[in-house]
């Protein structure tokens, strides 16, 4: 595998000095570079060009090479990420954009903000950072969902906070469908069904989805039969619900690396909340086979680190490797890649597309960790990181 800028290459392990990209002529005030390498998901071996950041495959005269014999794939999509919140809520506007940054430099170039405090779209205005796809605020009743997270309202209040949520996203709302009830002392839905389903109708008179943080198995079963569009984490599904996602094509991001978490969730609670306790526990035990037979009955399932919060960004590759235990590799690429591109209106490596793509130094498909060292970074047509690359800033 040979990166090369210029005149000067990356290999994968040390290599020549590595110059910044200076891409040779295409004609008059043009910009072209030219990768090879195995382009994923199809899997054969092909020539790219990019010319002013779009792809093509007819051939460019005088472009300079960029790549060689490395595996092309679209650059990869955080299906759940939080770019803006840190663990103790919103974070400043340089914060955002490290984590920003980090998702970027791992390769991750379309993120789908699955819930942030603050205004991000300033971001859109920066091409060297990722596509952001906002989900606006989590929507939540006071006391019931972690704090300087959400958007805290009444159940009454439910219809016109998903209404104000979706002008302040890009097509998708974000509620929290269950989370700890003190006075039970165990996971409860936050909605009534009846209201979520007139709250989730009414995004859709909008043109917006719906998706919510789930972990028990009420709250799941409830805004699956109310419409909902998606599912975050989803760890008390059954195989009711799950058949009728699969009917429907209600999607699953189960964040399988950050359940982690549950085992420490459930030792915080242990002294006050045993019921929570042994339930977050019973639900981490059955993880596994949750998300499998979610796989086995057809739901379409996306991958997302969940970064954000406490957890840091750049971590996607964790999920992939997590979900190619389940499916298979080629089933967690296109869940981080080709697939989760096309659910959410983006294109891939097609003719004419935006080069988003990262090259990577050996085949995913025989070892998905390969995706946790990108060999190079494309961006928007612009190389922006890889082993030994001083990332290019405007």
């Amino acid at each position: 595998m040979v990166v090369m800028v210029g005149r000067g290459t990356i290999a994968s392990k040390g290599g020549p000095l590595v110059h910044r990209p200076r891409a040779g002529p295409a004609g008059p005030g043009r910009t072209a570079w030219h990768l090879n390498g195995v382009v994923l998901p199809e899997g054969r071996p092909e020539d790219l060009w990019i010319v002013d950041g779009r792809l093509t495959r007819q051939p460019v005269a005088h472009a300079t090479r960029l790549a060689s014999a490395v595996w092309i794939m679209p650059g990869l999509v955080d299906a759940h990420c939080h770019v803006g919140l840190g663990p103790d809520g919103a974070v400043d506007r340089d914060t955002s954009e490290s984590q920003a940054l980090t998702d970027r430099d791992a390769g991750s170039l379309l993120l789908r903000d699955a819930g942030s405090p603050v205004d991000t779209h300033w971001i859109d205005q920066r091409p060297d950072l990722p596509r952001l796809i906002r989900a606006g605020r989590h929507i939540a009743r006071p006391r019931r969902y972690l704090r300087g997270y959400a958007a805290e309202i009444d159940p009454a209040e439910l219809v016109a906070e998903v209404v104000r949520q979706a002008q302040r996203g890009d097509g998708w709302v974000k509620l929290v469908g269950d989370w700890i009830d003190r006075r039970d002392g165990d996971l409860a839905p936050l909605w009534p069904a009846d209201l979520a389903a007139q709250a989730i109708a009414a995004a859709h008179g909008l043109g917006v989805r719906v998706t919510a943080h789930c972990f028990g198995e009420r709250a799941v079963a409830e805004l699956v039969a109310a419409g909902i569009d998606c599912i975050e984490h989803g760890t008390g599904l059954d195989q009711t619900t799950l058949a009728e996602m699969a009917r429907r094509q209600v999607a699953l991001v189960p964040t399988l690396d950050n359940l982690d978490i549950f085992p420490g969730l459930a030792d915080q609670a242990e002294d006050k909340f045993p019921r929570y306790a042994a339930h977050m526990r019973h639900l981490y035990a059955g993880r596994l086979q949750v998300m499998g037979r979610a796989v086995e009955a057809g739901v379409p399932i996306y991958a997302g680190s969940d970064a954000g919060g406490s957890r840091g960004h750049g971590t996607l590759a964790a999920e992939v490797e997590a979900l190619a235990g389940l499916g298979g590799a080629d089933f967690a690429l296109g869940a981080a890649s080709w697939r989760a591109r096309a659910w959410l209106g983006r294109p891939g490596l097609e003719e004419g597309a935006p080069a988003d793509l990262i090259c990577l130094s050996a085949d995913p498909r025989r070892d998905p960790g390969v995706l946790r060292h990108p060999a190079l970074v494309v961006l928007d047509g612009r190389p922006v990181a890889g082993p030994d690359w001083s990332a290019v800033r405007p």
